[in-house]
């Protein structure tokens, strides 16, 4: 649990979870909602709190965190989905078709991004660590945002979430 020193609550404006088309939209039916948003939560809402990221960068940091959410952190390499299963085997329990599907996508993004933009990504957007703990020095952190943004970038232009600048 975060302490309150390092916690940093920002207000902001979400859609409401409760909002219903169904009803004229009034003071008991908003369509937003006043919130608090914990901007050090992870290294993405840090970088979007500051501006750093653009709309599109920061869909694609959440899709690939419910990837890697979604396979739990497992190694890749743990599963193949392609492998054929002879003389009566089953694939290993525990595995869903969710999860498959996202090692999958995971496997895309790998081959994309490559491996160090993989491992990039995996490690903000996954993981959750921030720059500073990647990196050691100041040009190396400013690299590294660069490097993230560009790798979002590309993440967003394959799964159709640029948007036209």
């Amino acid at each position: 649990m975060a302490s309150p020193s390092q916690t940093k609550l920002r207000p902001t404006v979400v859609p409401n979870p409760f909002y219903s088309r169904a009803h004229r939209e009034d003071a008991s039916n908003p369509r937003t909602i006043p919130a608090a948003v914990n901007v050090r939560e992870s290294a993405i809402t840090t970088l979007a709190a500051r501006g750093a990221l653009d709309a599109a960068q920061i869909k694609a940091a959440e899709r690939f965190r419910a990837l890697w959410e979604a396979m739990a952190g497992k190694a890749l390499s743990s599963i193949d989905p392609a492998r054929v299963v002879v003389d009566g085997g089953k694939m290993p329990d525990g595995i869903s078709q969710r999860q498959i599907a996202a090692g999958e996508e995971l496997r895309k993004c790998r081959s994309l991004l490559g491996d160090r933009g993989y491992r990039l990504v995996a490690l903000v957007c996954g993981q959750g660590m921030a720059l500073h703990e990647i990196t050691a020095g100041k040009r190396e952190r400013l690299t590294a945002a660069d490097m993230l943004r560009m790798c979002l970038d590309d993440l967003a232009g394959m799964w159709h979430l640029a948007t036209r600048r």
